[in-house]
């Protein structure tokens, strides 16, 4: 991998570091974990909505209840 530093003269391209490469690779992965979390957080709201509908609540009740 590469990495474009931006000087005076212009650009240059230089190799990363393997602590640099390690570092990417940890954001990346937390990154992709969170936008997991997200999903998952917002398939059990639309769940818990569905729920609440079976049980006879309407979306007014339901919106009185939660918010959303």
């Amino acid at each position: 991998m590469k990495k474009i530093l931006v000087t005076k003269n212009g650009t240059v391209e230089i190799d990363l570091t393997s602590e640099e490469i390690e570092e990417r690779k940890q954001v990346a992965k937390k990154f992709e974990e969170q936008k997991l979390a997200e999903a998952n957080a917002e398939t059990k709201k639309a769940s818990g909505k569905q729920k609440l509908k079976d049980l006879g609540l309407d979306d007014d009740e339901i919106k009185a209840l939660i918010g959303a």
